[in-house]
């Protein structure tokens, strides 16, 4: 068995491993590069094999660096199953088509307003590509093996995370080889912890937060100090969240601090149609969460959802405070941008962040006090305040990795850690072998290596 690194390997993002058994060819998980220029380029290469001698993928979950290259493989001549779980392709399902849309409508703008070098600027691929892809979706349940091929299966046990994430075994020839996905924490308030694995073979392990903890910061007290000092100043806050997951993660607490009265009733915009369906999708798999009826109500009940690019529009011509979430988490696109836009110069707003922000990424540099961000092809100042709430992540810290691994009842032959920074990575391969006692290694981008 071989295992190649065509992603997540010295990155993040863009999560690609390619598995050859058999005479056959798997790609586990078939996610964008986003980030650095640089990074993003690779979404551009030719694939290293032709599609059409895959014989199938399997999506761990449905977030777009797990999934968002999918549109491009089959478009590129793909024709086999993608194996995931019911919530993968549910979420794929809008994910998927609004990430070909944006990339249009940016490629258009782009050519409009003329900041381009390329002539035209074409999008990675379109909405009508995304939604060809969606029909390759095979759903499947957790916890039960899936036939892949004649020699190869696979098992989807519960990651947390997202809504149908899931930790993907596969068997074949004899071998297991597990990929994490991304580990969720084990204690979030929706969704289930991630499900402990006896024992692998192999194992591929993220490390987003390979190098740090999320500490014993109550997020809700720090979101609910991030409002009330903001509205004492008249402003509102603008929290760029990923729709899938992070939004929803959002408005459960904001749900809790209001009913308690520890926030005033501000209104609150949720922008984005797909943090509408992604609500409506959680909610519709109670396998997937532990919500009660009456949390699943609370969650939505307060919430201004926004569709139109009318309606969006109108919330910038309100005055605050007020809180508007919208996608997308790391500010590298959607419609948070023009919300960005409006409030960032004020120094009386607030944009929180509650997630991990790539390399590169605009979350990023306003988290390092960059003075102006360029959107659209302007420089847009930031003098409104930037804060973040690193416990309302949805993967697991350093601590939380290393409990979940020491769920193994043996150590795997070797541990690739993956999925992080190079800091992070390596410090969470330090850990394992110091920790645990196995062998761990941090691939590089395109390294293979041969399974027994």
């Amino acid at each position: 068995m071989k295992l190649t690194f065509l992603g997540a390997a010295g990155t993040v993002t863009g999560s690609r491993y390619l598995v050859e058994t058999g005479g056959r060819r798997l790609l586990v998980d078939c996610g964008l590069f986003q980030g650095l220029k640089e990074l993003r380029l690779r979404n551009r290469e030719p694939f290293p094999i032709p599609p059409s001698e895959l014989d199938a993928v399997v999506l761990t979950h449905a977030h777009l660096d797990h999934s968002g290259y999918l549109p491009v493989l089959v478009r590129d001549g793909f024709r086999g199953p993608v194996h995931c779980t019911a919530a993968t392709a549910d979420l794929c399902g809008i994910l998927l088509p609004d990430s070909g849309q944006i990339q249009e409508e940016e490629a258009e703008r782009a050519n409009r307003h003329g900041y381009t070098k390329h002539r035209p600027a074409l999008p990675l691929y379109t909405r009508r590509d995304a939604e060809r892809a969606l029909g390759r979706l095979v759903p499947a349940p957790f916890d039960r093996n899936i036939r892949v091929s004649d020699d190869v299966g696979v098992v989807f046990r519960r990651a947390g995370h997202i809504p149908g994430a899931a930790s993907a075994t596969l068997s074949t020839g004899g071998a297991t080889i597990i990929f994490s996905g991304d580990l969720g924490r084990p204690n979030d308030p929706i969704l289930d912890p991630p499900t402990r694995i006896p024992a692998a073979d192999y194992l591929i392990v993220e490390s987003t937060y390979g190098d740090r903890s999320h500490g014993d910061t109550d997020p809700q007290r720090a979101l609910a100090e991030v409002v009330n000092r903001t509205v004492v100043r008249g402003g509102s806050v603008v929290i760029p969240s990923f729709a899938v997951g992070r939004t929803q993660t959002v408005l459960y607490h904001l749900a809790a601090l209001r009913s308690r009265g520890e926030i005033p009733h501000l209104p609150v915009f949720v922008d984005s149609p797909m943090a509408q369906d992604a609500t409506r999708i959680l909610l519709a798999h109670p396998d997937t969460h532990r919500l009660s009826k009456r949390d699943c109500v609370a969650l939505h009940a307060y919430v201004r959802f926004t569709n139109s690019v009318e309606a969006s529009k109108a919330i910038n011509r309100l005055d605050g405070p007020m809180i508007v979430i919208s996608a997308s988490g790391m500010a590298t696109g959607g419609r948070v941008l023009f919300h960005l836009a409006r409030f960032a110069p004020d120094p009386v707003n607030t944009v929180l962040f509650v997630g991990h922000q790539a390399a590169g990424t605009r979350g990023e540099a306003m988290l390092a006090g960059a003075e102006t961000i360029r959107i659209h092809g302007r420089d847009i100042p930031v003098r409104a305040e930037v804060a973040s709430i690193d416990g309302l992540s949805a993967h697991a810290d350093a601590d939380e990795i290393l409990d979940w691994l020491r769920g193994f009842e043996r150590a795997p032959l070797t541990t690739f850690v993956t999925h992080g920074e190079p800091a992070a990575a390596a410090a969470l391969r330090d850990r394992i072998e110091q920790e645990l006692g196995w062998h761990a290694h941090v691939p590089e981008h395109g390294e293979s290596v041969l399974l027994r």
